[in-house]
């Protein structure tokens, strides 16, 4: 029987499926097989998006009220739950991530993007004043929300649909059109998302979705063109300082959400199975392609050794599989190129000095997995904080653990980086809990927990970790202008 060909994933631009002459592979990291050929976009493909948006907002989509685009925006949460397994396979077989992770998590939280920021703008409050005037008469001013216009959105492939949706929704709540693109290692779901917006019944041109990669591609054309109001990114540090120079020009809105190398604190009056059990969680969820994961984790020296060595014996239980196993709890990379990566780090570490506590190198299989893009949960102790282990983002499942004696000194140590996305401290002592908290110089410090946030929150990171707010009332603000009404009475 002669093999099915690979699905072809084209651009959604005007309301309409469009394909390009050049495309790429989409390869699947669990055991290397091509998953589908993707279109690529060119300089005119994302122009004609850019050009499918800019009509948009002439048309009905800018004659919509907010609780009109509201629930177009509850529709398309409703298409996505009614597609829920196919959104499941879909990120799954780009990411390889298990499978009961796409379903509690990414597909789910997705659903709940849509309608957490469609609520949100539906009960939006504006600031209105009155004022006295010279004739006694007075005035009124008040303000009023209004789109930007047409937003570029950049997504990642390490949580593919659940960091797209989480821009996109609040920027079709308020009002404004969108070109999409996801990364070139995780474009299916975007592709899902693309046909139940079409569903859905969105204006043409509200919603653009173009392929491609960065430099010479769907990326760099879509930062570069004039007609895009604003932008937002989820990515590497470098690739945000690229995209800021392409838009300074232009004096562009643009927000950002980088890189971390965050830290985890552990004190000595901290529950000590929570935090071991957290740790686990913070450093190697995900394979640790989490921009949030912990690979710095410091450990009061009164129960240093007895924590390394409850993360060395959990480590080496974690169970690496396919992502349909139940019990699996770590799928590969997202890709060979960034297993490569990872391990240049994990041979680095060995020649900065490291002691290898558990993994540090490729698990052997024996059958499909061994063609993909697995690398072993890895454990150092050994490295001063000024290593490039402890600097730089490895973006895997690893984590470094030192020791610390006291507060004031552990406090410098997790600010003494240039990154500061987020922090996890582990202790039951209230007043300390709130005393350095409030001295970590991140965007969001956890305390005996990790990765739980109320969306209604800001979110984003100080440094080259990221620029400016989204969540909540912050992502209605940034994807509007807020203009001032003046009227004299």
């Amino acid at each position: 029987m002669k093999p099915e060909s690979p699905a072809l994933l084209r651009h959604y631009i005007g309301g309409e499926f469009v394909a390009s002459a050049a495309t790429f592979d989409n390869i699947a990291p669990v055991d290397g097989r091509l998953l589908s050929r993707v279109s690529e976009a060119d300089r005119a493909t994302v122009e004609s998006a850019v050009a499918a948006a800019r009509r948009a907002l002439s048309g009905p989509w800018g004659k919509m009220s907010v609780q009109q685009r509201s629930a177009m925006l509850h529709k398309i949460a409703d298409g996505i739950e009614a597609r829920f397994d196919e959104f499941v396979a879909a990120e799954v077989a780009d990411t390889g991530r298990p499978v009961h992770q796409a379903r509690s998590l990414d597909i789910a939280r997705a659903i709940t993007n849509f309608r957490t920021f469609a609520d949100l703008a539906a009960c939006a409050n504006s600031d209105a004043f009155e004022m006295p005037t010279a004739d006694g008469a007075g005035a009124l001013n008040y303000t009023v929300r209004k789109p930007l216009g047409v937003v570029g959105i950049i997504s990642p492939w390490n949580l593919p649909l659940l960091l797209l949706t989480w821009k996109v929704a609040p920027a079709l709540a308020c009002g404004n059109a969108v070109i999409a693109k996801p990364s070139e290692e995780s474009p299916t779901s975007a592709t899902l998302l693309a046909e139940v917006i079409c569903q859905a019944g969105v204006p043409a041109g509200v919603f653009n979705l173009v392929h491609g990669r960065g430099a010479d591609s769907a990326g760099q054309f879509l930062t570069q063109s004039a007609g895009i109001d604003a932008l937002t990114f989820t990515g590497e540090s470098r690739t945000g300082s690229t995209i800021m120079k392409a838009v300074a020009d232009g004096v562009k809105e643009v927000s950002f959400e980088l890189g971390g190398k965050n830290a985890a604190v552990v004190f000595a009056d901290a529950d000590f199975d929570a935090a071991v059990a957290g740790v686990m969680r913070s450093s190697f969820t995900n394979s640790g392609q989490v921009c949030l994961c912990s690979e710095r984790v410091y450990v009061h020296r009164s129960i240093y050794d007895k924590f390394v060595a409850a993360i060395k014996q959990k480590v080496q239980a974690l169970r690496i599989g396919f992502p349909e196993e139940a019990d699996v709890d770590m799928g590969p990379l997202i890709s060979h190129g960034h297993r490569d990566k990872v391990l240049s780090y994990y041979r680095l570490a060995v020649e900065e000095g490291a002691t290898v506590v558990a993994g540090g190198g490729v698990p052997v299989f024996g059958d499909a997995r061994d063609e993909g893009a697995y690398v072993q949960p890895t454990v150092w102790t050994g490295l001063p904080d000024n290593a490039r282990c402890n600097t730089e983002e490895i973006f895997g499942p690893v984590c470094h653990i030192a020791s610390f004696d006291d507060e004031e000194e552990i406090i410098a140590r997790v600010n003494d980086s240039k990154y500061g996305l987020a922090c996890a401290l582990w202790t039951t002592n209230l007043s300390r809990a709130h005393r350095v908290a409030r001295r970590i110089h991140v965007g969001l410090v956890w305390v005996n927990t990790w990765y739980l946030r109320d969306l209604r929150t800001p979110f984003g990171g100080v440094k080259l970790s990221g620029l400016g707010r989204e969540g909540g009332r912050y992502s209605l603000d940034f994807y509007s202008d807020v203009a001032n009404i003046c009227i004299k009475l």
